[in-house]
């Protein structure tokens, strides 16, 4: 029994190694004072002060994050709705090639999907006129239908775990489903919509093949401008923009975290 917790403990810590090392040696590169990645030349925040100069570089950041928020927020609009359709309609006509229409833009290859965008768009350029170029609309409307498959399968989980006799006993004191949706399933599901924007919010700003092929001149999204720049070597600068990602991400998965908590601790 001993030598099974020190295996555990020790697969543990090789675990946590593994994942968050990498983004620990990011952090302390950061405020490297050389402009060798690898060598320590001493401390310093040369590189900070570098980036904020780089405008190139900020401008793909607030296009990234412009767009993660934008297609964040559309896809759990979205997804919450079809979410809640898979789950509270029961059997219906077109179920199957719902739940398969959901299901695609998870299993399916990023570059399949990027041609696929690509060629929708300039189908539809050539028979409505729109979108005329590709850019800041494509980039949403790409990031949107590729995070709202997430965001339905966490939304319809959460809805699949509540008791349905909630909304029963509603609907018996004449609570209409629209009321019911806002005043009951909506505040219970809340955990599981601020999960799925998260997610949705990552894997838009973390995005680089669809956006390869959806985006152009002039909308060039962050992970495109690290991916080209690191083609010719790690700049430093890099180091001090992965650790400022590190910090908001944290800082808002923190915020989550102790949001639950705290409709845990009041439930219970």
């Amino acid at each position: 029994m001993l030598k099974r917790t020190i295996f555990q403990k020790l697969a543990l810590i090789v675990g946590f190694s593994f994942l968050y090392l990498p983004i620990l040696l990011i952090v302390i590169f950061s405020f490297n004072e050389s402009k060798l990645v690898t060598v320590w030349g001493g401390f310093s925040f040369k590189w900070y002060g570098e980036l904020f100069r780089d405008e190139v570089m900020l401008s793909a950041a607030w296009l990234s994050l412009k767009v993660g928020f934008i297609s964040a927020t559309l896809a759990t609009i979205f997804g919450t709705i079809a979410g809640l359709i898979m789950a509270r309609f029961g059997p219906f006509k077109g179920r199957a090639l719902l739940a398969g229409m959901m299901s695609t833009p998870m299993v399916m290859p990023e570059v399949i999907l990027g041609i696929s965008f690509l060629l929708a768009f300039v189908a539809m350029e050539k028979m409505i006129g729109w979108p005329a170029d590709r850019g800041f609309v494509t980039l949403i409307i790409a990031h949107t239908t590729f995070t709202l498959a997430y965001v339905s399968v966490i939304v319809q989980s959460r809805l699949a775990d509540m008791d349905p006799s909630i909304d029963e006993a509603a609907q018996d004191l004449g609570a209409r489903p629209l009321k019911i949706f806002f005043w009951i399933t909506l505040p219970m599901i809340i955990p599981a919509l601020a999960s799925g924007w998260l997610l949705a919010f990552s894997l838009s700003v973390d995005d680089v093949v669809i956006s390869q092929f959806v985006s152009g001149p002039g909308y060039t999204t962050l992970p495109l401008k690290v991916f080209s720049s690191v083609k010719l070597g790690i700049d430093p600068k890099i180091n001090a923009l992965g650790t400022l990602i590190v910090l908001i991400v944290g800082t808002a998965a923190l915020i989550s975290a102790l949001t639950v908590m705290r409709r845990a601790k009041k439930k219970g």
